[in-house]
């Protein structure tokens, strides 16, 4: 009784970098930390890693949305001392990164049994393209050792009579395509050949060491270069300006672009995409059909779910020397008194840890410094407890016993603004992915959903607008919204055993020599991530390269180094 938890002493006491969370951004920047030569040390509460990256259980989940929907401090440091002559100590606390967490079991009796046979991920829906810069770190890092993926079958977007239309994503799939005409291929057709010129006339004048103009070609690349003044206009005007009908050009923008917001209402529409970065992203999909063989798509997912990620970066760093430390609450940190700059981290069992750098956990905060502070210390506190936090994002996880699409496993369904009901401003995604994959027992499925909000009222009924288009559930759940969709199908839609549904704050990740790593965003890739935990290491270690050892693949016969299930 009263005893402390049996914390490990940690040996060496100095690093060069701290970790306190196992995030993917958090994982990222250590495996480049221990790369570049850096001792790290990675620290995260949990007993697993992943923290808002993770893939959980039942119970597991359910229990960290719950814990992390209310503001909390670590538990107390074993250690009597409460201060060291030359630093102040500043205590850590936790605060909410989840709201509105709604769980439901339907049929407890089919879930009993198999709890803790899910891996449910806490960031989805989260796919990645098979040409992503994600995957080309992961093969320059050697992360893509241990982890492994399988294609999404297939891609679909929901309309307002709640049927799924197909995703025409490339030359086959618009010529197999049974939903559009004669003409709405021919268009299609026609634009991503006009697309793939501009990439390949970019591409050339690049490689020649100029902009195209004044080489003698400029009648030969004007037909194929998409102008300037184009590249900077609203992407949805350019659509509009290639006379592409409204199917078309929702499918463009919201199943292939994964633009967010509303792009025809300028009055709502939060990120207004501009045709140079519609076609990057067009681009980014394109080169994503076929770059492995035995992908279907342009989509993968990791088997045993979106947790393997910052494990497969912890086990590389782990490979170059850093130490991980799991169930090791951080309680303080160690700010020098005169200059009140960081210096270290106090554990749970009392040790305190010194570091040059320190990366946290965004849900960490600190609470009020001690008396009488430096105004230096002042100005430091200031600046750590304050969150640049971007928005909200409603996620929603559905378990169910059929599949939305009888012969589809694995299937992303997009709904684009409006099609649902007048005041969906926002695109709808739902991620289907079933026993095959490891995230749930043979037989069953998981439905991830996300949307951006601004607050749970508007999140929660967006999310349950594409349930109710797409799923049963008994006893009426879910009636204010289920007039929204009136199917067609007279196929039975799956029923849900167990739904999930919480809001997540979206915070960017900040620089000192303390940083803050970001939030999960609501993005269906991790680029955006990525970049940040990239810039974030930049700001570290301005000196130093990323991953120095391998050099990105070049060609195909590198990509064999990822492992892609057929």
């Amino acid at each position: 009784m009263g005893e402390p938890p049996p914390y490990p002493q940690i040996e060496p006491t100095t690093f060069d970098l701290i970790a306190v969370g196992t995030g993917l951004a958090e994982c990222i920047v250590a495996a480049a930390a221990s790369a570049s030569g850096k001792t790290v040390l990675h620290l995260d509460t949990n007993p697993f890693y992943g923290s808002h990256y993770s893939s959980l259980s039942v119970p597991e989940l359910t229990s960290f949305l719950i814990s992390n929907s209310t503001a909390s401090s670590p538990p107390s440091s074993t250690s009597t001392t409460t201060d060291i002559p030359d630093y102040s100590i500043v205590n850590l606390t936790t605060q909410p990164v989840y709201s509105d967490v709604e769980i439901s079991c339907f049929y407890p009796e089919l879930l009993e049994e198999n709890l803790r046979k899910f891996n449910l991920d806490l960031c989805g829906p989260r796919v990645l393209f098979c040409a992503d810069k994600s995957i080309d770190l992961m093969l320059k890092s050697g992360a893509s050792n241990y982890v492994e993926f399988k294609s999404i079958d297939a891609s679909f977007v929901g309309d307002e009579n709640g049927k799924l239309w197909n995703v025409p994503d490339s030359r086959a799939a618009i010529f197999k395509d049974k939903s559009l005409t004669l003409m709405e291929k021919n268009q299609l057709m026609r634009f991503f050949k006009l697309v793939q010129g501009h990439l390949d006339a970019t591409v050339a004048a690049g490689s020649s060491g100029n902009d195209g103009i004044g080489n003698g070609n400029d009648e030969e690349e004007g037909k194929t270069k998409i102008s300037d003044e184009d590249l900077e206009r609203p992407f949805v005007e350019y659509l509009s300006k290639m006379r592409l009908p409204p199917k078309i050009r929702s499918i463009i923008l919201y199943a292939i672009a994964m633009a967010d917001y509303d792009q025809d209402d300028m009055g709502v529409c939060q990120n207004l995409l501009k045709t140079k970065d519609g076609i990057d992203r067009l681009a980014l999909y394109q080169s994503s059909v076929g770059r492995f063989t035995n992908a279907s798509g342009a989509l993968i997912y990791p088997i045993y779910g979106q947790g393997e990620l910052p494990q497969a970066f912890s086990r590389r760093s782990a490979v170059k020397g850093c130490i991980h430390v799991l169930r090791m609450p951080v309680t303080a940190l160690l700010m020098e008194k005169d200059s009140g700059s960081y210096k270290g981290v106090r554990l749970a069992s009392g040790q305190d840890i010194f570091s040059q750098k320190l990366v946290l956990d965004p849900s960490f905060t600190l609470a009020s410094p001690s008396a009488s502070p430096s105004d230096l210390l002042h100005e430091s506190f200031n600046f750590l407890s304050t969150r640049d936090v971007k928005g909200k994002v409603a996620r929603g996880i559905c378990i169910t016993r059929n599949s939305l699409k009888p012969d589809t496993s694995n299937l992303l369904v997009v709904y684009p603004p409006r099609s649902l009901y007048p005041e969906q401003i926002t695109s709808i995604r739902a991620l289907q992915i079933s026993g095959n994959l490891a995230v749930c027992p043979l037989g069953m499925f998981v439905l991830y959903l996300s949307a951006l909000c601004d607050d749970a009222i508007q999140g929660k009924r967006l999310l349950n607008a594409a349930m109710n288009a797409l799923l049963t559930f008994p006893d009426s759940v879910n009636s204010e919204s289920s007039s929204t969709v009136q199917s067609e199908n007279t196929e039975e839609k799956p029923s849900v055993i167990w739904s999930g549904l919480y809001i997540q704050e979206m915070s960017t990740g900040q620089f000192d020599s303390i940083n803050f790593a970001p939030m999960p965003d609501g993005n269906l890739n991790y680029n955006d991530i990525l970049d940040a935990a990239l810039k974030l290491f930049q700001e570290m270690y301005p000196n130093e390269e990323k991953f120095p050892e391998t050099t990105p693949p070049e060609n195909s016969e590198d990509d064999i180094e990822l492992t892609l299930e057929t």
